[in-house]
């Protein structure tokens, strides 16, 4: 427990944030009530003068925090998980570039971003690594398991809040490679096909929809080499997020990305030497970052993706310039954009609280095996028979 009055500034990643959202961010053990006495009594205070729970908080200014108020973890709080040296070791040779406010990886091919059935090796699980004695950093995007390259990693919640809203409204740009089977007949344009999850994969797989069912998916691409009429090296910019965008998208206009599989089939993979691994990579990222000057990063291939580059006689070098900006989207499309991402980031959320809620009690009887026929559903209420009282079936007048 603290004993000391403690001071803090206001970084930008919390410019505008509620009093009592600042607590939750970064001192979670103290609970609203207290914060509620301690505003009542005068005893926090911002810049010198009394503050309400309710007030908004601006970049520098300096916050007053009483001693004590600390309470047990709070329930439900995810303990820190001890990783093994070589977890730690794994952890930091992902590091391109980090700050107060960010860490950015390089994911290597094959290691997932969060765990799910059956998997227990993914970037979610290092995330104690860097934590050190601050709070747990968090994702705030995703790459698929075998797809390499950057992925964004914050801090801090406010640096959470910060960077997801820049997701979410499209303003980040993501540039990614990709080495596709055949050579598209135009060298750059967009592909505009709707997608949805495929039925009876269980949400695994998408395919293009043009019903209303569809969700819009935009992808501009633009060829950088190509290696006769065998393949071709290509820079892909996802306008929106859908999963498996990029895969769908190049199997659907008829050039699948090489080691490919699931969506590209047999004549995704090349002969010869090339490697059957998934040829995508998230070449780089430009964000905006709380502490001003844009955040701009580039991360290498991975030794699969280069070795074909060379095979194949291909240059990075030719893949340095910057593609134009796409268009800067218009507010009611971020907002509807933002609307899909705050809806698809709870659904998923709600999948994993449920998939551990079933991992950690056996589920009983007959509603029991149901559930547990569907991993990550809750069982049905179960029906009570009519009791007796007064008024109730059974009950003699």
């Amino acid at each position: 427990m603290s004993e000391t009055v403690r001071q803090f500034t206001v970084q930008s990643d919390d410019d505008g944030v509620r009093l009592d959202r600042w607590f939750k961010r970064h001192l979670p053990q103290i609970g609203f009530a207290t914060i509620s006495r301690w505003a009542r009594t005068g005893q926090i205070r911002v810049d010198g003068k009394r503050a309400d729970p309710a007030d908004r908080l601006t970049t520098g200014q300096t916050l007053r925090v009483p001693p004590g108020g600390d309470a047990p973890a709070v329930k439900g709080a995810r303990p820190r998980r001890e990783l093994t040296e070589a977890q730690k070791d794994q952890a930091e040779a992902m590091v391109i570039t980090q700050d107060r406010a960010a860490i950015v990886l390089n994911k290597p091919p094959g290691l997932a971003t969060q765990g799910g059935s059956g998997t227990y090796e993914h970037v979610d699980g290092l995330l104690d690594a860097y934590a050190a004695d601050g709070p747990r950093p968090r994702l705030v995007h995703r790459l698929d398991k075998d797809t390499s390259g950057v992925l964004l990693i914050a801090r801090t919640p406010g640096s959470a809040a910060y960077f997801s809203k820049r997701f979410s409204g499209r303003s980040a740009r993501k540039i990614y490679w990709a080495i596709v089977a055949g050579v598209p007949s135009l060298d750059e344009g967009q592909i505009d096909l709707p997608l949805a999850k495929q039925p009876g994969t269980g949400g695994e797989k998408m395919m293009v929809d043009e019903s209303e069912h569809g969700q819009p998916a935009r992808t501009r691409y633009r060829v950088l080499d190509r290696a006769g009429n065998r393949a071709c090296w290509v820079e892909l910019q996802p306008l929106t997020g859908r999963t498996h965008q990029l895969r769908v998208h190049m199997a659907a206009i008829g050039h699948p990305i090489v080691g490919d599989g699931k969506y590209g089939g047999p004549e995704c993979f090349l002969s010869g030497s090339i490697s059957r691994k998934m040829h995508l990579h998230a070449r780089r990222l430009i964000i905006d970052h709380p502490d001003g000057a844009p955040l701009d990063v580039v991360a290498d291939l991975p030794e699969h993706f280069a070795n074909t580059m060379a095979s194949l006689g291909f240059d990075p070098a030719d893949g340095a310039e910057l593609p134009p900006a796409p268009p800067k989207p218009t507010r009611e499309s971020e907002k509807v954009a933002a609307k899909a991402h705050a809806k698809q980031y709870r659904k998923e959320r709600r999948g994993e609280r449920r998939g551990r809620k079933a991992g950690e009690r056996a589920p009983a009887g007959k509603a029991g095996e149901r559930a547990a026929a569907k991993p990550g559903t809750r069982p049905p209420p179960t029906k009570r028979g009519p009791t007796k009282g007064k008024g109730s079936p059974g009950t003699k007048k």
